[in-house]
């Protein structure tokens, strides 16, 4: 069948958005107009999500929305929702192509081969995929920040998680392709590198001699690229060899996103964790030794199965005593065919949104902490884009989002800037320093 517009919609994670991207590029590479979601095409990708229900119920209305766009286009379910539901997927009205979280990479040919009756389902046993698919981003408007995909899948098995059985096991990206890849975009402009994957710290477990540190001494010599951030680590990966490294190179940004879902050493057990409050604490200290103005954020899950209101109440005063730059909190949601989808008990979902607001309350006020001590400093800036209100903002090695007022236009350049005020949570206004 022959195509003119294509759109596609993104639910979830950051990777998610990258697969996406890496797809577009594809259908762009053969001519196709890439066109908006709520715009008529002919084929809608839907790259859909399975992280929570609500991931779930997104991805099943993007579908059903495509297909009221136009009911003769090709629709097409892809992503983590699929590889774990297929036969649910299969049965929302309108699907007609299922691709799950492998054979991305043949996604124009399979589309292009479909021939328009029933459902075509591509999706295999991701359990068993060994290599990493190449994927890559060849969508150069944004010339700040571009995240770069070092791996894929997840060998934890978190009690609460789908993403080991949406994602298969860990693949890593060949260093070399990683380093290529950043050479390009840095090339194209980009100033700063994201190096993004499903659980980033396991780079090279899979067998490869490399490991994330080398991937980021790698990059760190790429002249054209002037920062470098990564995706959520866990407490495991911060030894002394892992700071020694990271506290050498220049290039990497002051934040990192340390990944705790509960302060309780007996909750933590439950989630299969592999490490306990105290030894993340330690891991947080080595990164406060390393930089004195590192910002932490982290994820917590309230109201875990079991969780009681003592075990919550020593999750809130942990997360003070770390003083995190942001908490992103998140109320537990049951995912079937994860262990803690059958705990006993579940948390009502009044006490789980309670104690979300909780934890909301105290990441505004840790964050609003963080930057007033940050407030007469001077920090260098790149700036990203002019915002609603007219000013230039940008970002902080350590993420704070800062926003000045410039005549000329200073989007994609490192200028430093003397922090005066705080807007608002995670954001500040400053002035230019010449």
């Amino acid at each position: 069948m022959k195509f003119r517009k294509i759109a596609f919609i993104t639910i979830g994670c950051k990777v998610n958005y990258y697969d996406t991207q890496a797809m577009a590029g594809l259908f762009r590479d053969k001519g196709y107009e890439i066109t908006d979601f709520d715009d008529f095409a002919d084929v809608y990708v839907i790259n859909t999500c399975t992280v929570t229900s609500f991931g779930d119920k997104k991805s099943r209305q993007a579908i059903r929305r495509a297909k009221r766009k136009n009911p003769e286009a090709v629709v097409v379910a892809a992503g983590c929702y699929t590889q774990t539901r297929p036969d649910e997927v299969s049965e929302i009205e309108g699907v007609n192509i299922l691709i799950g979280t492998n054979f991305r990479s043949r996604i124009v040919d399979i589309v292009e081969n479909y021939n328009g009756e029933g459902i075509l389902n591509c999706v295999g046993d991701i359990m068993k995929v060994r290599e990493f698919e190449p994927l890559e981003i060849d969508d150069l408007k944004d010339r700040t920040r571009a995240y770069i995909k070092i791996q894929e899948g997840c060998n934890r098995f978190c009690s609460y998680c789908m993403i080991p059985y949406a994602r298969g096991p860990v693949r890593s990206r060949p260093i070399e392709d990683i380093i290529k890849e950043a050479e390009r975009l840095g090339e194209n402009g980009f100033r700063e590198i994201v190096l993004t994957g499903i659980h980033v710290a396991s780079y090279g477990l899979d067998g490869g001699n490399a490991r994330l540190t080398d991937v980021l001494k790698k990059v760190s010599e790429i002249k054209t690229i002037e920062r470098i951030r990564f995706s959520s680590i866990e407490p495991t990966i911060v030894t002394d060899e892992f700071t020694d490294v990271v506290s050498g190179l220049d290039k990497i940004c002051h934040h990192m996103h340390l990944s705790l879902q509960s302060g309780c050493d007996r909750i933590l057990r439950l989630m299969n964790r592999r490490y306990t409050a105290g030894e993340y604490y330690n891991a947080l200290t080595k990164i406060l030794e390393m930089w004195n103005d590192a910002a932490i954020s982290t994820d917590i899950i309230a109201g875990f199965p079991g969780e009681s209101e003592e075990d919550f109440e020593e999750t809130m005063k942990f997360a003070e005593k770390c003083g995190f730059f942001k908490i992103h909190a998140f109320p537990f949601s049951p995912k079937r065919g994860t262990p803690a989808a059958d705990m006993k008990p579940q948390t009502e979902s009044r006490v789980k949104q309670e104690r979300v607001a909780r934890l909301m309350e105290l990441s505004e006020k840790s964050n609003r902490r963080f930057i007033q001590n940050m407030i007469g400093g001077v920090y260098p800036i790149l700036f990203e884009k002019i915002n609603d209100n007219g000013c230039y903002e940008g970002h902080t090695s350590n993420y704070v989002n800062v926003s000045v007022i410039s005549s000329e236009n200073i989007a994609n350049n490192i200028i430093n800037v003397k922090i005066n005020k705080i807007l608002c949570e995670g954001r500040a206004m400053g002035e230019i320093i010449l």
